[in-house]
């Protein structure tokens, strides 16, 4: 758990796949908090990761590239990456990118298991 007042992380394990729940603010007041969080989590639990963004309240472009980052580096090492419950008022930057076009965003954690599994 690491929580600095803008953002809280935390995160639970479905299977052997690492769900980062990520409540608050990603900025450039955040984001080596969240750099240092997913980089621990990838290295404690491997490739497989999903970033539920629901509590995600505002991101800038460089947290995007952050999340760019460690879903390229999950699938280089043959892993599953998702994004869930993203909010689009909150993130507008994916969609002002074109990057919710590429990006794997499920609606719940149940979805992007059964992209998975599939």
């Amino acid at each position: 758990m690491s929580n600095n007042g803008l953002l809280s992380l935390s995160s639970t394990m479905a299977g052997d796949i690492v769900v980062i729940h990520v409540n608050g603010v990603l900025d450039a007041t955040t984001r080596e908090q969240f750099s240092d969080y997913l980089d621990a989590a990838a290295d404690d639990h491997g490739p497989h990761m999903v970033l539920d963004l629901g509590g995600v309240t505002f991101m800038d472009s460089r947290a995007l590239g952050l999340i760019v980052h460690h879903w390229q580096r999950s699938t280089t090492a043959g892993g599953h990456f998702a994004l869930v419950a993203v909010q689009y008022p909150n993130s507008k930057v994916m969609w002002v990118t074109g990057l919710s076009e590429r990006l794997p965003l499920f609606d719940t954690l149940d979805d992007a298991l059964a992209a998975f599994a599939a």
